[in-house]
């Protein structure tokens, strides 16, 4: 069974269609069989693709920080979940559990994530799809920065196509 890890936020943000991105990458999930790998959380998008993934009878594998339970963020239904105690162990797993990365809307977390994904397939550590659901643009200034970094000489044309742009989730390509 593939395990697709799914970076993305642990607040809705303002407007419903994050949401329904969720949603339906949460449905796309759990139609085909995968299971998610996501931060854990109940709270956000985070709460929301893992809530509809179980919904429909899907997995979903949360894996959070010890301090992050205790302030009650850790989603209770999940159909695993791993206590670590630092972020840098949270990607590590989560890393470790993946066959894909998605990311959808989110913040500085998810971001951050994202980029050491990235980072990490640059430096040869996996070669796991990486893809930004860009289904309503979110991610268009994220995309602008790595072309101008690709103009500019700091990464290479590689690097940018192995990043998929997604407009829907059956876009998504394994290889």
């Amino acid at each position: 069974m593939k395990k697709v890890t799914v970076f993305c936020g642990a607040r809705f943000g303002t407007d419903s269609i994050y949401k329904e991105i969720a949603n339906k990458y949460a449905d796309w999930i759990a139609t085909n069989n995968y299971t998610l790998v996501y931060g854990g959380g109940h709270t956000g998008l985070m709460g929301a693709i893992a809530d509809q993934i179980l919904k429909q009878g899907g997995r979903a594998i949360g894996v959070i920080p010890k301090s992050l339970v205790d302030k009650e963020l850790a989603h209770s239904q999940l159909t695993e979940l791993h206590l670590v105690n630092t972020m840098h162990e949270r990607k590590q797993i989560m890393s470790d559990l993946a066959d894909a990365f998605i990311a959808l809307p989110g913040g500085f977390g998810t971001l951050d994530e994202l980029c050491e994904i990235i980072t990490w397939m640059q430096l040869g550590f996996h070669q796991k799809p990486i893809a930004l659901a860009n289904d309503n643009g979110f991610f268009d200034g994220f995309i602008d920065f790595y072309n101008q970094a690709l103009r500019k000489g700091f990464i290479s044309e590689q690097d940018v196509h192995s990043i998929q742009v997604l407009r829907r989730p059956e876009d998504f390509k394994w290889s």
